[in-house]
């Protein structure tokens, strides 16, 4: 049990979970011991709760992103920091003369001096705008090197801003605006002079500093670690240049005389990396602009004229990752506020719909033009995913745990109860394809023999087992399809019904918010879907170039662009669970992905395909058959003793890449 604070009750409950590992976290801690079957879970608030619980639950996609929100005064100091406008001086902990500080002159500070040293002289030519060429003189030599120095505002009248409105009440604006004619009753005007230089400011000076600070703003802000630099760029833009030049002063920190505009201590920093806007990831935020630029020139420029197919390929498979990031987040805030039965049905709808959307739209496009080239990709992706999931995903997540903290370890029963069900999954959805291989001929597409010379064996050139007539296949694939369904049921029921006695989750309510309500994560949901679909359908109008390059195979495509590019935020996610020792998490990200596959995925790409026919059979080429038996054997022999560490990550990885050779190296399928 967990003591909880003196201020704050303690609140106890059981959910479902299945078993843990000793690793706190911010919001949750779970433990396990061996030969035990109760899990404990610890959590600030009950949504959180709900969101560790889920990461358990056989169906629901593990989500290592907190759905809530403290309060900033809650937060730690490093936090703090992150979220700082910038006008807080504290003391000086080491030298400003950091790296990131130097790259800062070299990338930023070099040519925004510049373009005040050259809007300088032009402000003092007007004679009237000299306080301003003065500004910009200031503004230069700060922007060169802002590190350690302060830019303050000075007052220099008692009631500088001073007015009395009709009513009046005192009212305060910025000098600036002391320079339009209004109506507000008696006024404390300017002298006509600082008027007219405001006005020559605001025609010639600040529209190019705004377009210039604006642009600064736009190149640090995508790199996310360089956020301090347009923090200092935005502020500079909306308070500095807005204020009396004669206001404006610059000191050293230990000089501080004024209120504090600005104080920038560094232009780099790593923790960025945790900063969020409304609960949202920046990374997934810097890459939604890419959504609207992909929609633009793939729906506009139709005969490519201005951008090619190429390029628009790229950005439509690239555009799916941020969407993917909504969708799963949209899927946790759901699951982590509703109910087991809400949280199911929303993980298998919307939880596979990122690779639906494209495997149906690559179907239907195929169909259209009449080739089954589209369908073999589709078959790549969904074999690609697979590999990607057993061995891509453990392995590389070992190697950075087992980095930091050695050796790991996890409860191998739970990871052979996964190991079992990936057994099952594969063998259901490649029985068609060794039915096939059993009772089918083998065709080839031509044979030749010496000339006349009969004896000599004949010579042929692509032989393949063709498939058994539907009327033997069909019945299998949709008995298949309905299996693999019910099993998928089968452990719902399990998880919520059987064992939810085992898990027990102890909760210290403490302040926060949710950051995305249901309704609004529905909204998330709804949206990402329909921008996933129109990203599904560009990508696939224009893969054909990729298609037609006989450099690369089409296998090669599939198994790694197609497959692997929708599963980033879940890589990433396993590995963040890894670096928190807590690798049972991390083996668990790539067994749900396979298995919704396996049990969901496949099984609707059936069920279309009876409903709308465009020639979709579920028998799989020999390569990928194979690789993917091969590589349930092999995570099954890594996850037996429950332990691991960098290197059995490293095998794994490896057998990976080696796969991946042996499609690239591939000669591409016979229908393409």
């Amino acid at each position: 049990h967990i003591c909880s604070p003196p201020h704050t009750p303690r609140v106890s409950f059981l959910k479902a979970v299945t078993w843990a590992r000793s690793t706190p976290s911010r919001f949750g801690e779970e433990g396990w011991h061996e030969g035990t079957t109760k899990t404990t879970i610890r959590a600030e608030n009950e949504v959180e709760a709900n969101r560790e619980a889920n990461n358990y639950k056989f169906g629901f996609r593990k989500w290592k992103a907190h759905v809530t929100e403290r309060p900033i005064e809650d937060q730690s100091d490093l936090i703090k920091e992150l979220y700082s406008d910038l006008t807080v001086v504290k003391p000086r902990e080491g030298s400003v003369l950091t790296l990131g500080n130097i790259l800062y002159v070299f990338l930023f500070g070099w040519w925004i001096s510049l373009i005040y040293l050259l809007i300088c002289p032009v402000m003092c030519l007007t004679i009237f705008g000299v306080p301003y060429g003065k500004l910009c003189l200031k503004m230069a030599w700060y922007f060169i090197w802002p590190f350690g120095r302060s830019l303050e505002k000075v007052t220099r009248y008692k009631e500088p801003f001073l007015i009395l409105d009709s009513y009046n009440q005192q009212v305060n604006i910025p000098l600036i605006l002391l320079s339009y004619p209004h109506s507000l009753g008696r006024i404390l005007y300017p002298s006509p002079q600082c008027r007219i230089s405001t006005y020559l400011w605001l025609l010639l000076g600040y529209p190019v500093l705004v377009v210039v600070h604006c642009l600064a703003c736009v190149l640090s802000w995508l790199p996310v670690f360089t956020i301090p630099v347009a923090k200092m760029n935005a502020r500079t833009m909306t308070k500095v240049l807005l204020m009396a030049p004669e206001d404006v002063q610059i000191h050293t920190l230990e000089k501080v005389h004024g209120r504090v505009i600005i104080c920038c201590y560094q232009a780099f920093n790593v923790y960025y990396y945790k900063y969020t806007v409304q609960g949202i990831s920046i990374f997934a935020l810097n890459l939604l602009p890419l959504v609207l630029i992909t929609l633009v020139i793939g729906y506009v420029d139709h005969e490519h004229a201005y951008v090619s197919a190429e390029t628009k390929f790229a950005t439509a498979i690239t555009s799916i990752i941020p969407l993917s990031y909504f969708i799963g987040m949209g899927i946790a805030s759901i699951s982590a506020q509703s109910n087991f039965a809400v949280g199911a049905v929303v993980n298998a709808t919307f939880g596979s719909i990122t690779e639906m959307t494209f495997y149906i739209t690559a179907l239907l496009r195929g169909h259209k033009a009449a080739t089954k080239c589209y369908e073999e990709i589709v078959k790549a992706a969904l074999t690609g995913t697979l590999l990607g999931c057993i061995l891509f995903i453990p392995g590389i997540c070992m190697i950075i745990g087992g980095i930091k903290h050695r050796e790991q370890r996890f409860n191998s029963r739970s990871a052979g109860v996964s190991s079992a069900l990936l057994f099952i999954s594969i063998g259901g959805v490649f029985a068609p394809t060794l039915f096939s291989k059993i009772f089918g001929n083998l065709v080839c597409e031509s044979c030749t023999s010496g000339p006349g010379n009969g004896s000599v064996p004949f010579v042929c050139k692509d032989c393949h087992y063709d498939s058994v007539g539907l009327l033997h296949l069909s019945p299998l694939v949709y008995t298949i399809s309905v299996l693999l369904p019910a099993a998928y049921l089968i452990g719902l029921i399990f998880t919520l019904k059987t064992h939810s006695h085992i898990y027990d989750i102890h909760i210290s309510d403490g302040h926060h918010h949710v950051a995305w309500s249901r309704w609004r994560a529905l909204g998330v949901l709804i949206v990402a879907t329909v921008l996933m679909a129109c990203c599904a359908d560009l990508s696939t109008e224009n893969i054909e170039p990729l298609l037609m390059d006989a450099s690369i195979s089409q296998y090669f495509i599939g198994v790694t662009l197609l497959a692997m590019v929708p599963e980033l935020p879940e890589i990433v996610n396993g590995v963040l669970f890894a670096v928190q020792n807590n690798i049972s998490l991390s083996l668990e990200v790539g067994s749900c992905i396979a298995v919704q596959v396996c049990m969901i995925q496949i099984p609707l790409l059936i069920l279309f395909n009876a409903f709308y026919d465009v020639g979709f059979v579920l028998v799989f080429s020999d390569i990928h058959l194979w690789s993917s038996i091969f590589s349930v054997i092999l995570v099954n022999y890594i996850f037996m003793d429950g332990k691991c560490d960098y290197f059995q990550g490293t095998a794994l990885v490896v057998v990976y890449l080696i796969l991946l050779a042996l499609y690239f190296f591939a000669p591409s399928p016979h229908s393409c």
